[in-house]
């Protein structure tokens, strides 16, 4: 049976709401994307808001990127700015990521993993429990990339210890990729576009732990104050094509390169490469 009838959805619906039901925007906001020509109905731009589409046989595409109605559940991909904690709801009334997320169309939509308030970059949302757990259980080794601007040089020896796993307060962290980026380098933008401090420096890293606060405290173990942290990648997932506070579905290449994710770690039993 077609997911769309499996799920309870018409065949045929107008555009706007096929966007919608995809997660790619409200109605509304839908509607403002076709009327300013970035959507496109197998392979003609569509602006007319009367526009219908088969969801099953219609080929839908958002800026050049293929959507589709999720087939039960929904994964979606938000460039979390600073300044909102990762939490569903806050009791202290602090800005939270459920408020950039279609909730009321998605029930169940919850955040894979967290970033701090002050941390930018990849957050993974999903209505999959199982994947949730699969990419957060440290067994799983599921790696996570991130750039920090940082108080001071890394030296050798800073980057020798983050190399071979530094002791923390009350534990140790595993052994991490590191690489020194120069302020230039296009990796380092999301840290450096606010400007650069005196003496401050740019170093990604790649961990696969998920402790609390773990890269600022890896740093920090080193003699290095992070300064500003943004996270690009997460698992086979990278930021690409938004902005901060904007939201989208995965294509259908990487929700196959999360499936793929899921069976490896799931029937295998071991880690995922991040360089495979």
């Amino acid at each position: 049976m077609p997911t769309s009838e499996r799920e309870g959805y018409p065949r045929t619906m107008r555009l706007q709401r096929f966007l919608a039901r995809a997660g790619v925007a409200s109605r509304r906001g839908a509607e403002g994307l076709m009327t300013a020509g970035r959507v496109s109905v197998n392979g003609v731009v569509t602006s007319e808001l009367g526009s219908k589409v088969d969801a099953d046989r219609d080929e839908v595409a958002v800026d050049g990127r293929v959507v589709r109605l999720d087939d039960g559940h929904s994964y979606l991909m938000l460039y979390k700015p600073a300044g909102y904690v990762t939490t569903m709801s806050d009791p202290q009334g602090r800005p939270c990521v459920a408020q950039l997320v279609p909730t009321d169309r998605l029930p169940g939509l919850f955040p894979v993993g967290r970033l701090d308030a002050d941390t930018t970059g990849l957050l993974l949302f999903t209505t999959n429990g199982d994947l949730g757990n699969l990419m957060l259980r440290p067994a799983s080794h599921v790696w996570k990339h991130y750039v920090a601007l940082v108080r001071g040089s890394l030296g050798d020896e800073a980057v020798r210890r983050l190399r071979e796993g530094v002791a923390l307060q009350d534990d140790r962290a595993q052994p991490a990729h590191v690489e020194l980026l120069g302020v230039d380098d296009a990796r380092a933008r999301p840290v450096v576009a606010q400007g650069v401090p005196r003496g401050t420096s740019v170093v990604g890293i790649t961990v696969h732990e998920g402790k609390k606060h773990q890269v600022k405290r890896m740093l920090k173990a080193v003699g290095h104050e992070v300064v500003r942290l943004h996270r690009d990648a997460f698992g086979p997932l990278r930021l690409t094509g938004l902005r901060p506070g904007q939201l989208r579905g995965l294509d259908p290449g990487e929700r196959a390169a999360v499936e793929g994710l899921m069976r490896d770690v799931a029937q295998k039993g071991g880690a995922y490469d991040a360089t495979s």
